[in-house]
């Protein structure tokens, strides 16, 4: 018998990190998209104002924000406690910024706790404010947007690739403790088009006397596809994994970077 799975997220609740911008604001407009409630959340209350019609626009009617700095895990719990209290989020969408490139050998012990408590401490305490509010419902999707350097370390980036690792070592043991109907995985961005590629994009075009613009038809040229990533493809694989066709992947780490990683 053929069971057909539909890609719909009608009745289910997601809390949308970082998404002001790039590929945490196409995640959120893609869930819209499959009908899921979506609550986003950043620092910026000014940019989730005016994303929440585009999100209602997009099919999510009952789309709402909340003001939290990622950085600030009180003020994370104190947004969020209150919301799932409220209304149980169903999915779970991990993703922040990373840190200030540095070479690891460089990298302040300071610098490695802002990293690790940005990326990884903030992800885990939402995980714990969220997973109640999944096991009641019997169905729960964590995805976590980290980076092709959980599987080829990026040079110059130490911080970021230290706390991007130990996230999906957290993600693999979560995976093989949740009950059944609640899964965890990761997806790896390549180089995607994204206000923090310009960034970075940006620094090394000062470090080699290059233009942004050098360094990033370099890195399209290294990626099979030729091109650089948009976040909307990004957000394609997040709503993937967070609908009911995905049921069956669980504790895995999605590259999403154009065939640019050569590891198996």
């Amino acid at each position: 018998m053929r069971i057909r799975v539909p890609l719909t997220l009608t009745s289910r609740h997601a809390l949308v990190c970082g998404a002001s911008a790039g590929i945490g604001r196409a995640a959120a407009l893609a869930l819209a998209s499959l009908g899921a409630r979506v609550t986003v959340l950043a620092r910026s209350r000014d940019k989730l104002e005016a994303l929440v019609p585009e999100l209602r626009a997009a099919g999510a009617e009952d789309a709402d924000f909340v003001v939290a700095d990622l950085d600030d895990r009180a003020s994370v719990r104190a947004a969020v406690a209150p919301l799932v209290a409220a209304t149980p989020v169903h999915i779970l969408v991990n993703n922040q910024s990373g840190p200030p490139g540095c070479a690891l050998v460089d990298e302040t012990e300071e610098a490695l706790q802002l990293a690790l408590g940005r990326i990884l401490l903030s992800s885990h305490l939402l995980a714990q404010l969220c997973v109640p509010g999944m096991r009641d419902a019997g169905f729960g999707r964590i995805v976590n947007v980290l980076s092709t350097s959980v599987r080829e370390p990026i040079v110059g980036l130490g911080a970021g690739n230290v706390a991007r690792g130990a996230m999906a070592a957290w993600a693999k043991t979560l995976a093989l403790e949740l009950p059944p109907g609640i899964t965890v995985n990761n997806v790896l961005p390549g180089y995607t088009a994204t206000d923090r590629l310009a960034e970075l994009a940006q620094a090394a075009a000062t470090r080699n006397a290059k233009t942004r613009e050098d360094i990033e038809a370099m890195w399209a040229a290294i990626t099979p596809e030729k091109r650089l990533g948009l976040p909307d493809e990004l957000g394609a694989v997040i709503a993937f994994l967070a609908s009911p066709a995905a049921s069956f992947v669980r504790g895995q780490s999605i590259a999403v970077d154009g065939g640019r990683l050569h590891s198996l």
